[in-house]
């Protein structure tokens, strides 16, 4: 099976997941609702999730890690969501497409679209919480994933790189500041999609140490890729506008070192992950590295 292949298989099981991430027997104001499926629902990669199902599947060789591990592959895909929603928000990147559709707050006012981004965050603590209590997953496991989602999406992760990349707007002049915006903003859920996946699996210590060094690694190499796509990608693939960085006078990766030692930098991040997991003595490695490898080349 391809790694394309391997990728839409998995992250078609996940969008079955979501189908009912969100029980059709709560209470929930009907806007909301929609509001939060009308992000959630969009499409997209899913490459997050797929690395939750890809490490627990990695760690234990086969394919029955799935059920443990897609109640944290959800609930990284309703953080990461969440995330889009109040990014595309006017007071943060201001942007009126995301995946080719208007953003959220274009079709909901921008109040319903923070609520919704407020609503998918806190849903997807109960998923990991009701997977420990139900014993779908260890409590011990499902303890540890909440822990490193609290601290990889919070003010020492992903928010913490989100509000330095705002403080930061116009202002970044090393490369240091650069790789500490996107190593939290991007790579730090990345590193939480592998580490999960691997807990669920029942990963040692020393296999979560190496995927988070892998997710580290392909993180910042997916954050990087994503410069260079916003200078050189087509629109149509992309599903959002190019150059949108260089209109807001972004400072990336391409406008620090240019297009080609960008390049140069997504090919060592990645030879370097590789390298990383080789060592951690998964069973079947091959899935990671084959999806390394799609990331690093994506055009979308």
């Amino acid at each position: 099976m391809s790694v394309e292949a391997y990728i839409a298989r998995l992250a078609g099981t996940v969008e079955q997941a979501l189908d009912s991430a969100i029980p059709a027997e709560w209470d929930v104001p009907g806007r909301l609702r929609e509001a939060m499926l009308y992000s959630l629902k969009a499409g997209g990669k899913r490459i997050r999730p797929v690395l939750v199902l890809a490490a627990a599947e990695a760690v234990r060789g086969d394919e029955s890690a799935a059920e443990a591990a897609m109640p944290a592959a959800c609930a990284v895909e309703l953080v990461h969501t969440y995330s889009l929603i109040h990014d595309d928000l006017p007071a943060m990147d201001d942007d009126d497409f995301r995946r080719g559709k208007p953003t959220n707050h274009k079709v909901f006012g921008e109040a319903m679209a923070i609520l919704a981004g407020d609503g998918l965050l806190t849903h997807a603590f109960h998923l990991i919480a009701e997977a420990g209590l139900s014993g779908k997953l260890p409590l011990g496991a499902a303890l540890a994933i909440s822990a490193d989602l609290a601290r990889l999406a919070g003010v020492s992760g992903m928010v913490g790189g989100q509000a330095a990349d705002m403080l930061g707007e116009q202002g970044v002049t090393s490369l240091d500041e650069m790789r500490y915006i996107h190593l939290h903003k991007t790579s730090d859920l990345i590193i939480f999609s592998l580490t999960a996946g691997g807990r669920a699996g029942g990963a040692d210590s020393a296999q979560i140490n190496a995927l988070a060094g892998f997710g580290m690694r392909i993180g910042l190499a997916f954050q990087i890729r994503d410069d260079i796509l916003d200078v050189v990608g087509d629109e149509r693939v992309l599903g959002k506008k190019t150059n949108s960085d260089a209109r807001r006078q972004k400072v990336t990766y391409p406008y620090l070192i240019g297009l080609d030692a960008s390049r140069a930098e997504v090919e060592r991040l990645t030879r370097e992950a590789k390298e990383v997991l080789l060592e951690a003595g998964l069973r079947k490695p091959d899935l990671l590295l084959g999806i390394a490898e799609y990331l690093m080349s994506r055009d979308r």
